[in-house]
């Protein structure tokens, strides 16, 4: 049944979460890639869950979180911040990677109080223009899904985004999430083409780099595409008090490509204690 004036817009469901740790302990979230879900998170969750209360959702469109039909608006960070609320908690230190970075900058710009450290890997970030290389990712994806070729549209991203440390199960894992998304969105895209709405997706949130004033660790892959380069740097120069480490082995995703390493990283930075490098 469509809305008539004077509806009031259902309440969209929560996004699909897990939870681990001590409900007691200090709240992160890990906001995953554009090209994954949650699963991404999973060979570090278990050790952050040591010291941390790990939250892990799926944002809309991706994993167990279906996109709204029927034209709801919604913005990711308020996704986000919702599901905190619903969780009791208070405010987080958030660890976003690429577009899940993005979230986190929306999240922070819209509701500071809820953030009080980012952690983002390779994050994805507003103001950087596109480059010759980006360009030609997007046409090539755009052509492989317009000719039905879903499958040549995830080799595509996991070749793209996977830098040179990444073995075999990492490229079948983020196949299996890409695939994921890929399903959940077109499905999505379908059912509102034949309902004659727009194609679901977030509102946008304007991102205040310069207003961010929570401390902000950034990390920028050397063998990343350059248009996420010059994010990760965007960023960094952006943020009043950032820092910015180059990992030089890591592609897009360097939590698929050396787990152990980003685990160390960020239990370095998240406990402010460089000589700790295990829970």
């Amino acid at each position: 049944m469509n809305a008539t004036a004077g509806d009031s817009p259902r309440p969209l469901p929560p996004l699909a979460h897990d939870v681990a740790g001590d409900p007691g302990a200090p709240a992160v979230v890990l906001l995953h890639a554009g090209v994954a879900d949650r699963r991404m998170w999973d060979a570090v969750v278990p050790a952050l869950a040591h010291t941390f209360r790990v939250v892990r959702p799926d944002l809309r469109g991706f994993g167990d979180s279906p996109l709204p039909t029927g034209g709801a608006p919604y913005t990711n960070a308020g996704d986000v911040a919702a599901l905190l609320d619903r969780l009791g908690v208070p405010d987080a230190a958030v660890v976003g990677s690429s577009f899940g970075g993005k979230v986190a900058l929306e999240l922070t710009t819209a509701h500071p109080g809820r953030v009080r450290e980012l952690v983002l890997l390779c994050p994805a970030a507003p103001g950087v223009p596109d480059t010759d290389t980006s360009d030609a990712f997007d046409a090539e994806e755009a052509r492989l899904l317009t000719a039905g070729d879903v499958e040549g549209a995830v080799r595509l991203n996991v070749t793209t985004w996977l830098g040179p440390d990444a073995d075999d199960a990492a490229a079948e894992t983020l196949a299996v999430m890409q695939r994921r998304a890929f399903e959940v969105q077109l499905a999505a895209d379908a059912a509102a083409s034949a309902a004659g709405l727009p194609e679901p997706g977030p509102d946008g949130v304007d991102v205040d780099l310069a207003g961010i004033r929570v401390p902000t660790f950034v990390v920028e892959g050397a063998h990343d595409m350059d248009a996420l380069r010059a994010c990760a740097q965007h960023v960094a120069a952006s943020v009043p008090g950032a820092e910015l480490s180059l990992l030089e082995w890591a592609g897009h995703l360097p939590v698929l490509e050396r787990p152990d390493a980003i685990l160390a990283l960020l239990l370095d930075v998240l406990r402010d204690d460089p000589a700790v490098h295990a829970p």
